[in-house]
């Protein structure tokens, strides 16, 4: 089992998830964070610090697709290690459905 962060991230990028990770696996895309599926040890410290409750397990219903976006994006985006603020307009996609869809971004963001 690893970890995987999925659409509710998107447009909303809360990074108090990576200040906690202790092997560093978190990558930064232009507007959602993943995480690296190798590198993650499945400590799970990451989770309950989700704000959004976007970080969930890949054995989670509907994960399996998030795994293979994770896998993708954290080989080309970098790596982010420390807390930032979040988008100054990340209330206004809570919730919001379709997000992938709608709002993801293959652009990558600016990592440490």
């Amino acid at each position: 089992m690893t970890y995987v962060v999925n659409q509710a991230c998107i447009k909303c990028k809360f990074t108090d998830c990576v200040e906690v990770c202790p092997v560093d696996c978190f990558y930064e895309g232009e507007n959602m964070l993943v995480i690296h599926p190798d590198e993650c040890i499945d400590c799970g410290v990451c989770e309950p610090e989700c704000p959004i409750e976007a970080i969930q397990p890949d054995t989670d219903p509907g994960a399996e697709d998030f795994l293979e976006l994770n896998r993708k994006y954290s080989s080309i985006w970098p790596n982010i290690t420390i807390k930032k603020d979040p988008p100054s307009d990340a209330e206004l996609y809570q919730g919001k459905q379709d997000k992938l869809k709608n709002y993801f971004s293959e652009k990558p963001g600016e990592g440490d």
